[in-house]
């Protein structure tokens, strides 16, 4: 990461430790933050600055949408180490501008086979353990599903070697980067429990204090294992010399001398690492404002749930502006997540009924709940499937668990029209908090997405842990065709507050009238069919959160949601990508050739 208006001066000081050289030659200041940046060749947007100008270089030297995507993710790697790596995973959509269609590639982590419906239950009592000590613990991380999602989407559509593109990636990791203020402080706050763990104290915590504002932070480690991973190929991790690092992290992991608090161990062997594949499937598709929106399929629920949202909308009808379409946004995410807790998990696990749920017959009978001028009572119960009945009365609610928030998204796109939207990460803010020792990157703790027990008790819980299961998720990285050619493309982090984050970006320039950069940088509301929704001071405040307020809307206020990027393509043939103009320090968009 770089704060905009750090000076040279500043690159030459840098820090003493493992993650940090004093002395080395200046590390190149990296292009200022811009949250708009229109214009030919190629576009690339994410939170960090020093990782688009990874996926700008990448489409400068002939590269393609999918190596601008892989390159900028392996540099956010380096750059936004707390929220996404190779010890990660997350969904990838992307549309192929040769065939006209829009893909996906499933990298979700997966569970160690011996990983049980009851395995984050405590034995003694039978209850879920606290989530805390899951979260602190190896019994939460995933087989990482990252460089498989590389090697897979550019075995499909890349026209680089992995190698190449991760050859930036490596050399930021080698030359370092400043230290912005968002960095320190997410280091700040989790130095309690990097502390516990004795190669992430070495590496984040060097001389036992969080990295200073304008020092430069280099990762050697994770140089020689984005090296590893271009000699050898993702067969490294994936049964090699890597997954044997990470399974033995898992298994027995550096607890630092004098912690006395027990850390939950998981059982991940190299033969759950190996078996581990990055799947394509099939994405959702709905029809809104006459566009076709393509989102991921579960496990992520992103797709089925903003699809179920949007279709709800449509079948309320048009016309709908101002606080009336807002409040329809807020009650159709609310019956969306209702279906989703109680439908949505792994298909290769549990059947999720996703052609039903996206259907015009099931959104005009969720949609016939909903009044413009009321709110329907929080929360919510799930819609009855294959029913006859026009408006059937609900059951048991179905409120949302708690998801971690730590997560990225980028977007890329290229001369000939090719589009990635990729959203990964590894669960929490800093994951499970456990660098592997002589690697340079923090393993996920993931499989926390799994519902510990049933949220409903007596009903079917499609999210429970199981050998081999991907835990669901709300990640909705996000492609808007018009006809057969891509308009726009969006995606957020924020666990489950990314569905709401994209669905108001939708609905917003859709619906709303907005342009895109207005559209992200909009304040935002997360309606999750809980009590309360979650909100950012700045929605609550205006005068479109006091009327949701006066309708029956309860907010709850929070200082920011999300950190979205997305692009579009203009009607005059011009690319506009968009990122944050101040969440999480403002993001990064930039293109080949500006052209305001």
């Amino acid at each position: 990461m770089l704060g905009a208006g750090v000076c040279a001066g500043l690159v030459a000081g840098g820090l003493s430790g493992a993650g940090t050289v004093a002395g080395a030659a200046p590390v190149p200041l990296a292009p200022a933050r811009q949250a708009v940046a229109t214009g030919y060749g190629g576009t690339v947007a994410s939170v960090d600055p020093d990782a688009t100008q990874v996926g700008l270089d990448v489409l400068r030297r002939g590269g393609n949408a999918v190596d601008a995507a892989v390159a900028t993710a392996a540099a956010l790697g380096v750059t936004e180490p707390y929220s996404a790596g190779v010890g990660g995973g997350g969904f990838l959509v992307s549309y192929d501008a040769r065939t006209r269609r829009v893909s996906t590639i499933d990298g979700r982590e997966t569970a160690p086979a011996a990983l049980t419906e009851t395995g984050f239950l405590d034995p003694a009592t039978g209850s879920p353990r606290p989530f805390a000590d899951l979260v602190n613990s190896t019994l939460s991380v995933g087989v990482p599903g990252t460089p498989a999602t590389w090697d897979a989407a550019l075995r499909r559509s890349g026209t680089m070697p992995l190698a190449d593109v991760l050859s930036g990636a490596r050399s930021l990791a080698e030359r370092g980067f400043v230290v912005d203020g968002e960095f320190h402080d997410q280091t700040v706050a989790n130095a309690e429990r990097f502390a516990d763990f004795s190669s992430t104290a070495d590496l984040f915590l060097p001389g036992g204090e969080a990295p200073a504002v304008g020092s430069v932070f280099r990762n050697p480690d994770l140089a020689r294992t984005y090296g590893l991973l271009a000699e050898h190929g993702v067969g490294a991790l994936y049964g090699g010399e890597l997954g044997r690092a990470v399974v033995d992290t898992v298994t027995a992991p550096p607890v630092a001398p004098g912690v006395e608090r027990e850390v939950l161990r998981g059982a991940m062997t190299l033969d759950d690492v190996a078996a581990y594949r990055a799947v394509p499937r099939k994405p959702t598709r709905v029809r809104h404002a006459g566009l076709d929106v393509y989102g991921m399929p579960a496990p992520s629920s992103g797709g089925t749930t903003v699809g179920e949202a949007l279709n709800i909308l449509r079948a309320k009808g048009s016309g709908y502006t101002g606080a009336d379409l807002e409040h329809l946004r807020l009650e159709a995410a609310a019956l969306a997540f209702a279906d989703r807790n109680r439908y949505v998990g792994d298909p290769d696990v549990v059947d999720v009924p996703q052609r039903e749920l996206l259907s015009s017959r099931f959104a005009a009978s969720r949609a016939c709940l909903v009044d413009v001028a009321s709110t329907l009572p929080r929360p919510l119960a799930a819609g009855a499937l294959h029913t006859g009945v026009s408006c059937p009365a609900g059951g048991p609610a179905n409120p949302t668990p708690y998801e971690g928030e730590s997560t990225t998204h980028l977007v890329t796109a290229d001369a000939q029209g090719n589009v990635v939207s990729y959203t990964l990460t590894i669960e929490q803010t800093g994951g499970s908090g456990i660098v592997v020792p002589g690697r340079g990157f923090l393993l996920n703790n993931e499989l926390t997405d799994f519902n510990a027990a049933p949220v409903v008790a007596g009903q079917p819980d499609p999210n429970l842990p199981g050998p081999g299961k991907r835990p669901r998720s709300s990640m909705a990285p996000t492609i808007v065709l018009q006809g057969s050619r891509p308009l726009l493309a969006t995606g957020s982090p924020g666990g489950a507050t990314i569905i709401g984050t994209v669905l108001g970006i939708l609905v917003n320039r859709l619906d709303g009238g907005m342009d895109l950069p207005a559209a992200i940088a909009a304040p935002r509301v997360s309606e999750q069919n809980g009590v309360r929704a979650t909100a950012e001071q700045a929605y609550v405040d205006s005068p479109l959160g006091v009327e949701m307020q006066a309708r029956g809307h309860a907010l709850t206020p929070t200082d920011e949601i999300g950190a979205a990027v997305g692009l579009e393509f203009l009607a005059d043939g011009r690319i506009q990508a968009v990122a944050e103009p101040e969440r999480r320090g403002g993001g990064a968009a930039g293109v080949v050739h500006p052209a305001p």
